[in-house]
């Protein structure tokens, strides 16, 4: 087995959590909207849980990345796995390339701003990267394209990383010094 495949199983798994995570946000919306305030809460501490498992995951497949810089010498052929209405890795545009333009539009934002406002500027800069798979909708939430789903799991790994605040209001995403720091280091 070689680096890449390990990759790829590790981008599976975070995409299925992405899928999890998606079915928990409708259900929580729609509790929260029937005022099932105990059923909401349940969900949003569960949600909070797959988070923490989603960067502990990323943490590994990090670490995976930096211990073998080398093909491992023994190939062994793998079961490739599919699930049906999954998009193959590599299609959609990867959570990397939203973290300048999400910086960028933040600032531009006066450093702060409402998630549609954000999301608008970084489409706005992104237009000529997406391909026809960041613009489909998501098998799990068909209310919601690509490109979106990813930029707010980008915001996510933001956060974690120091770049963005982690306890803004419910909707607003705001740049730290950290991330104006990064910003102008890495524009």
């Amino acid at each position: 087995m070689n680096k890449n495949e390990v990759n790829i199983a590790f981008e599976i798994l975070l995409e299925e959590i992405e899928e999890v995570f998606n079915r928990i946000s409708k259900e929580g919306e729609e509790a929260f909207k029937a005022q099932d305030f105990d059923k909401a809460r349940s969900l949003i501490e569960y949600g909070e849980r797959l988070k923490t498992f989603r960067e502990k995951v990323k943490t590994l497949q990090n670490e995976w990345q930096t211990i073998f810089s080398e093909k491992i010498p023994t190939q062994v052929r793998i079961r490739k796995r599919r699930a049906k209405n999954r998009l193959k890795r590599g299609l959609r545009t990867s959570e990397e390339k939203f973290v300048i333009p999400i910086l960028e539009s933040l600032i531009e934002l006066g450093g702060k701003a409402e998630m549609k406002a954000v999301l608008k500027l970084v489409h706005d800069k992104m237009k000529g990267i997406f391909n026809k798979y960041d613009y489909e909708y998501l098998p799990s939430n068909p209310k919601q394209r690509r490109w979106e789903n990813t930029a707010q799991w980008a915001r996510y790994t933001m956060i974690n990383e120091g770049l963005l605040v982690r306890n803004s209001p419910w909707g607003i995403w705001e740049i730290t010094e950290k991330g104006r720091k990064f910003y102008e280091e890495n524009k």
